[in-house]
């Protein structure tokens, strides 16, 4: 039986990146292979890609998704938007010291109203009161919603450094951080090598960053999130599968997408498809779609450890993030990278 506690580790605080290096592609790169690790960085990896092989990114934008204001009572508050719902209406993550009440109106940045309309789990579905687009109002008054452990309020750099350099579909509440580490060289030197791209959108959830509450892993419930595969991408991965070339995730939610995807059309060849995924993916799962990831590492008891424990072995990912740590390696979104070339072998999983 899997259990929380199987993915467990200790990261001393400081190697919690808390900003971006002054370069993109200016940092270190984790190679994994079936016994001990190689120290790169990033700019290396076209030297770990065959010609033939596909890189698939994920084009998500990061929304200005968080607000601060106050209930129409005068109590402040605290809006994440999780996702929205319609051109006006969202599902929101909302911090106050009392409870908002279905009914009730929060005036957000000082500059619109949205109404409670109830609550759904744990999310509150708000519904903006104004004339424009919700998007278009985030944009304009929200805030960059950098993840909970970089303890400090986003800043102007953020806004570039926060997004992808192929960002384009607007919906996510936090980045694919992998594909940060790419910028315009590192893309013309793949290129370079013959190896090909296609996108994929998957908006990234609040969920993301919140624990896992139960021990026994078969008990948990995967957060919701939105994804979109292309008829291109599809078409592009047959002809990579075709000519024995690899595909390779960039990031673990690009991943999320085209295994969900799969999972979508059955027992069918890979075909355009959205929707939302709850895939929660732990050693054992058995991939359909993709060979290799690059990713970042990541925190201590989550999904997504448990996600590329599952494509490289617990054992070894567990060996990797320690020695990640003994040479001081930067974690979680503006942090370092690891690339798993192969699907690996299973080691001693638990």
């Amino acid at each position: 039986m899997l259990t929380l506690s199987d993915f467990d580790y200790t990261l001393p605080d400081e190697l919690i990146a808390q900003a971006p290096l002054p370069e993109r592609s200016a940092s270190r790169l984790l190679v994994l292979g079936e016994r001990a690790p190689t120290d790169a960085h990033i700019r290396d990896l076209p030297q770990w890609l065959n010609p033939g092989d596909l890189l698939v990114f994920n084009d998500t934008r990061v929304m200005h998704a968080r607000l601060y204001g106050r209930k129409d009572s005068g109590g402040q508050v605290e809006v994440l938007v999780e996702r929205l719902t319609g051109e006006r209406e969202a599902l929101a993550q909302v911090r106050a010291s009392k409870t908002p009440r279905p009914g009730s109106r929060l005036t957000l940045e000082d500059a619109f109203e949205v109404e409670v309309l109830g609550r759904e789990g744990e999310f509150f579905m708000l519904r903006s009161l104004s004339d424009a687009p919700l998007l278009d109002l985030l944009e304009r008054h929200g805030r960059l919603p950098l993840p909970p452990y970089i303890d400090r309020a986003a800043v102007e750099a953020d806004e570039n450094r926060y997004q992808t350099v192929f960002a384009r579909e607007t919906g996510s509440v936090a980045a694919p951080t992998a594909g940060l580490h790419f910028d315009e060289a590192l893309l013309a030197a793949v290129e370079a090598r013959g190896v090909r791209t296609a996108r994929v959108t998957l908006h990234v959830g609040a969920g993301t960053f919140q624990p896992v509450r139960v021990e026994n892993l078969a008990e948990h419930h995967m957060h919701s999130e939105r994804f979109q595969l292309s008829a291109d991408t599809a078409q592009a991965i047959a002809d990579t599968r075709a000519a024995g070339g690899r595909v390779i995730a960039i990031g673990t939610t690009s991943l999320r997408c085209l295994e969900s995807a799969a999972a979508a059309c059955g027992d069918g060849p890979l075909t355009a498809c959205s929707g939302d995924t709850r895939l929660f993916i732990t050693p054992g799962y058995a991939f359909r779609v993709i060979d290799g990831l690059l990713t970042n590492f990541h925190l201590p008891k989550s999904t997504l450890l448990m996600l590329v424990s599952a494509l490289a072995g617990r054992r070894r990912m567990f060996d990797a993030y320690a020695h990640a740590i003994a040479q001081r390696y930067r974690f979680f979104s503006y942090g370092d990278a690891m690339f798993i070339p192969a699907r690996m072998k299973d080691d001693d999983e638990v």
